[in-house]
């Protein structure tokens, strides 16, 4: 019986195994193709390229939601990106650090992601392609009390859709 459990164990993970390798062929998308569900990054038309090349989100100094010069580069490249690209619209979502109320930090994502929707908009980008989300602090992406962490929370990203712009 032991010896059983044991090839089943096997058989399952070589299963699994089969699941995650390429097409023969190279093509499709998936793991061990290069090419994600985003597209291809070295694809200049691809939200994996946006989101790799050009930048999908800013930082932000605490309290802040005004743009840093590397911030406003940041976004003059998204706009540059989603005026050639007009196939995609964008959610731009506002974050926060967790220190401070919930209040608090849901009105600074905010203020963060329409400093960038209004570059963004004052590039030329239609802003019925523009909208705002703000999280505050409910979805870190670095879990620590440290400014490093911190840090890596007070941030905008924005976040493509494609086919959707009328």
């Amino acid at each position: 019986m032991k010896h059983l459990s044991k090839v089943a164990l096997v058989v399952a993970g070589l299963a699994l195994a089969a699941c995650s390798q390429p097409h023969l062929d190279g093509s499709g998308t998936g793991p061990g193709t290069g090419v994600g569900e985003n597209g291809n990054p070295s694809d200049p038309t691809s939200v994996a390229y946006f989101n790799e090349t050009i930048g999908d989100r800013v930082l932000f100094e605490v309290d802040q939601s005004t743009l840093s010069e590397q911030g406003r580069l940041v976004v003059l490249a998204q706009a540059n990106w989603l005026l050639a690209n007009t196939d995609y619209t964008a959610v731009i979502e506002g974050h926060a650090d967790e220190q401070g109320t919930r209040e608090y930090n849901l009105a600074l994502g905010a203020r963060r992601a329409a400093s960038v929707q209004e570059l963004l908009v004052s590039q030329g980008v239609a802003a019925n392609r523009l909208s705002t989300v703000s999280y505050g602090k409910e979805r870190p992406i670095e879990v620590c009390s440290q400014e490093a962490c911190y840090a890596q929370n007070r941030r905008s990203v924005t976040v493509l859709t494609a086919g959707l712009s009328g």
